[in-house]
């Protein structure tokens, strides 16, 4: 039968929404989402199917790519991340550019067209659409936060900069505007073959996206530097054997055997990221280990420790070591051995 599918990278600045739109489209929890600036640091694919829409297109495949937020690098962990950006650009069929509603954007003067510093993420972002070949969508996000009278005034002054194939205004959070995105991105995707098995939402690992939960409670339960001096790193992961049979009610669910090395910059992170009494590790664990049962659908008995890395963040070596592709060669290798 005759389908379409394709690649959809997501780009933006941080906090455009990227993360939360990406959960809401595929309708699981695929990336992790924080108040906190620079929350993803890779690729992230999600998938979904869109039904045929007669007149239209038909059956469809989406493969999103959410991407980390577009800044300017500052370490080799954020040339690493901006290096994903335009991986993901290689790769794509279809671009969505988010802006977020409630930020303020830029006039030359009162009633002037829009005009970005040249260093900001905005312009770095106009700058990387402007050489790509593929359609663009430009998407405004949170507009459940703004007034309605304060959209068109911003999609007429985004749109005079680009020209977008089509502006879709969404609500991740009302699930405004998705089923409207989806059946657009589906009209300008390719004929292709089915890229993912109809039931996988992700090409993600399980370890990986444990460490990723991991991480998600540093990022929301500490602050100053600790959270982006901070990696997660599984190195034990024991699932339970498979049931023989079907379990009965009210049987005791399965236990799955987790350890994680947390990784930080320096003494004082570790002394934050343990806490006294060893009290901030704990509430840490506890609250992964409660996310982490929802996603594998099992009990968890999570061990947590903190170990420093000086300086991580400028190792080329060790933030290669953070990425799940890799760390699946590794293993596979080893059990080859």
């Amino acid at each position: 039968m005759k389908m379409r599918s394709g690649f959809v990278s997501i780009i933006g600045r941080p906090n455009a929404g990227k993360s939360t739109l990406l959960n809401a489209l595929i309708g699981e929890k695929v990336a992790i989402v924080t108040a906190k600036p620079q929350t993803t640091r890779t690729r992230i694919r999600g998938m979904v199917d869109v039904p045929e829409r007669k007149g239209k297109h038909p059956a469809t495949q989406i493969v999103f790519v959410d991407t980390p937020g577009i800044h300017k690098p500052a370490s080799q962990l954020d040339r690493a991340m901006m290096q994903e950006i335009h991986e993901a650009l290689m790769t794509r069929d279809l671009v969505l550019l988010l802006v977020d509603a409630v930020r303020k954007q830029p006039r030359a003067e009162d009633g002037g067209p829009l005009k970005f510093d040249r260093a900001s993420e905005e312009a770095m972002a106009f700058e990387m659409i402007r050489q790509l070949d593929c359609p663009v969508f430009l998407v405004i996000t949170k507009i459940d936060l703004v007034p309605k009278e304060a959209l068109l005034p911003l999609i007429e002054g985004l749109s005079a900069l680009h020209s977008f194939a089509e502006v879709v205004p969404v609500s991740a959070k009302k699930g405004d505007g998705l089923r409207v995105l989806l059946h657009k991105i589906a009209e300008y995707l390719p004929e292709g073959k089915r890229w993912f098995p109809k039931e996988q939402f992700t090409d993600q690992p399980e370890r990986f996206l444990v460490a990723e939960l991991i991480r998600e409670r540093i990022l929301m339960e500490t602050g100053e530097e600790v959270p982006y001096a901070s990696a997660v790193i599984v190195e034990r992961f024991e699932e339970p054997a498979p049931p023989t049979k079907k379990p009965r009610p009210g049987t005791v669910l399965p236990l799955t055997r987790i350890s994680a090395a947390i990784y930080c910059e320096r003494a004082g992170q570790k002394a934050i990221l343990i806490g006294k009494g060893g009290s901030k590790l704990k509430e840490i664990g506890t609250n992964a280990r409660h996310e982490i049962e929802a996603l594998l659908g099992t009990r968890v008995y999570l061990e947590l420790r903190v170990l420093v890395r000086e300086n991580w963040r400028d190792s080329r070596v060790f933030i290669e070591s953070l990425d799940w592709r890799k760390q699946l060669e590794e293993l596979a290798e080893r059990e080859g051995e």
